[in-house]
């Protein structure tokens, strides 16, 4: 997430990084958002979310490519502003069953990249996703949301379809914890993005969703409980941003978080900026407001998206407006 890592591999990696580098000509130059149009989605067929749970061992977990890594920059010049005059709508957090609060006392803020050591919901709620990208292992962060079918998981757009083609064989595993999988591993039966991100990858609508298959008679949420969410919320608020970067310095293996206040992208999107030092693989990871470091439970209000390359140590994430609500609105009808 650092450079544009825009396209992804500029996009999270930390740069615009996620596909590319975006051209200073295209600051400032988004164009308005026509509003929400069909959600894109794609159902994985029953083969395959059964050969997935069964793929993700140990081993093939703690060896994912973080996404990022795998993708060329691309210049990215067409951008559209998201909606943000919508209501504010708010979806309140899910308690999972034995829910407890931290015991750990407050963490720093801000806070520029380190481990969550605060327990609570979120480290249930969080996890690494896990799917194949062109014939080649991958990974991402998500995070479990409430929602009518509960088994909704929130995440980046780059982290369900990139360069045209839908990912493969796509797991959530929360509480990830260095290859293991205490809550098991949740193959999706269906993914989907926004019109904007399948349409042209506009890192201003960087965002997906899965909806995940029950595993063992259980509905997702009902295991791992889940967080709420925010759509239309304004810009420059106090932030906690989570995910589990794989690249150096980071390994994967754990949950990191930032925190600090927000503000919005000034250069080339419209999205909220954070003092961050994560890197690739966070992508896709929550990004809170109103978030209580006792329970490990807020608000998300966007994901890890990208980074500068020339402006390290801060990352970007897209602002949850209208079309964010109708692709969360999709995914947990379905």
């Amino acid at each position: 997430m650092r450079s544009h890592r825009t396209a992804l591999g500029t996009l999270l990696t930390a740069g615009i990084l996620l596909a590319g580098t975006f051209s200073a000509t295209a600051a400032g130059a988004a164009a308005p958002d026509p509003g929400p149009g069909p959600v894109p989605s794609r159902v994985a067929p029953l083969a395959e979310q059964h050969r997935a749970r069964a793929f993700w061992t140990a081993e093939r977990m703690r060896g994912a490519t973080p996404l990022e890594l795998l993708l060329a920059p691309v210049a990215r010049t067409s951008l559209t502003a998201p909606r943000a005059d919508g209501p504010t709508t708010t979806v309140a957090p899910t308690s999972a069953p034995a829910a407890a609060a931290s015991a750990v006392g407050p963490a720093a803020f801000p806070q520029a990249g380190g481990a969550w050591t605060g327990g609570g919901a979120v480290v249930k709620t969080s996890g690494r996703v896990f799917f194949t990208f062109q014939g080649r292992t991958a990974s991402c962060s998500g995070n479990a949301v409430t929602s009518q079918n509960a088994s909704t998981v929130i995440t980046a757009g780059h982290c369900v379809k990139y360069q045209g083609s839908w990912h493969t064989d796509w797991v959530f595993v929360p509480a990830y914890d260095n290859g293991q999988a205490p809550y098991g591993r949740w193959t999706a039966s269906t993914t989907l993005t926004t019109p904007q991100w399948e349409a042209s990858e506009d890192i201003n609508h960087d965002i997906g969703a899965a909806v995940l298959a029950p595993l063992n008679g259980q509905k997702l949420t009902s295991v791992t409980g889940a967080q709420g969410i925010r759509f239309n919320g304004g810009y420059n608020k106090p932030m906690y941003a989570f995910g589990f970067p794989a690249a150096s310095p980071y390994d994967g293996s754990r949950l990191i978080h930032c925190s600090g206040n927000s503000s919005k992208d000034f250069l080339l999107s419209q999205d909220h900026g954070l003092g961050c030092n994560m890197t690739g693989g966070s992508s896709g990871g929550p990004w809170f407001s109103g978030f209580d470091e006792r329970t490990g439970t807020g608000l998300q209000a966007s994901v890890n998206s990208f980074g500068y390359t020339f402006l390290p140590n801060r990352m970007f994430g897209p602002y949850f407006g209208d079309g964010a609500k109708a692709l969360y609105d999709r995914a947990q009808a379905s």
